[in-house]
């Protein structure tokens, strides 16, 4: 809110150089950044009374929009990888899944890891479970199991991410 949009009785008004102008009536604070050809802006509307700053009003909001922009680059995102599996896979084969998953939880990103199961396959869903097991002990030094493994449909699934 600022200027005229301020209806409280009483206000806590800061100044423009930062200092504390104590507590008065809106209108005299209003009266006070008129003459300082600036804008009163109300920065804390929760507290009592709520706190106004004679401020420039369009370089308030520049400073803002600059902030956000500021932490939004620092902010990373978290990427979820897929590996999925089947439950008569090889070693070898669950090697390589394995190093892949290695390289994707290095790199920051959560991995889950699938198990799908096809045809006579989903006869035996429970016995399968120790592949999962596998895959999570083989990572066990860089990853953590996140979501443990769950049965979902026609797969098992598991969500794995960097140990911090």
């Amino acid at each position: 809110m600022i200027n005229e949009q301020i209806r409280d009785r009483e206000v806590r008004l800061i100044g423009q150089d930062g200092e504390q102008l104590g507590i008065m009536s809106a209108r005299e604070a209003q009266k006070i950044a008129q003459e300082a050809e600036l804008d009163l802006v109300k920065i804390a509307p929760t507290a009592k009374p709520p706190v106004c700053k004679i401020i420039d009003y369009g370089k308030y909001k520049y400073e803002q929009t600059r902030k956000e922009k500021e932490a939004k680059k620092k902010q990373k995102t978290v990427d979820v990888k897929e590996v999925r599996l089947s439950p008569n896979i090889d070693t070898n084969d669950l090697n390589t899944k394995v190093n892949n998953a290695k390289k994707f939880i290095q790199k920051g990103n959560k991995v889950k890891v699938t198990l799908r199961f096809r045809g006579r396959e989903m006869a035996h869903m429970q016995q399968s479970k120790h592949i999962l097991d596998d895959f999570a002990e083989h990572l066990k030094e860089i990853a953590v199991v996140e979501k443990a493994p769950k049965l979902e449909g026609r797969s098992m699934s598991m969500v794995l991410t960097e140990k911090r």
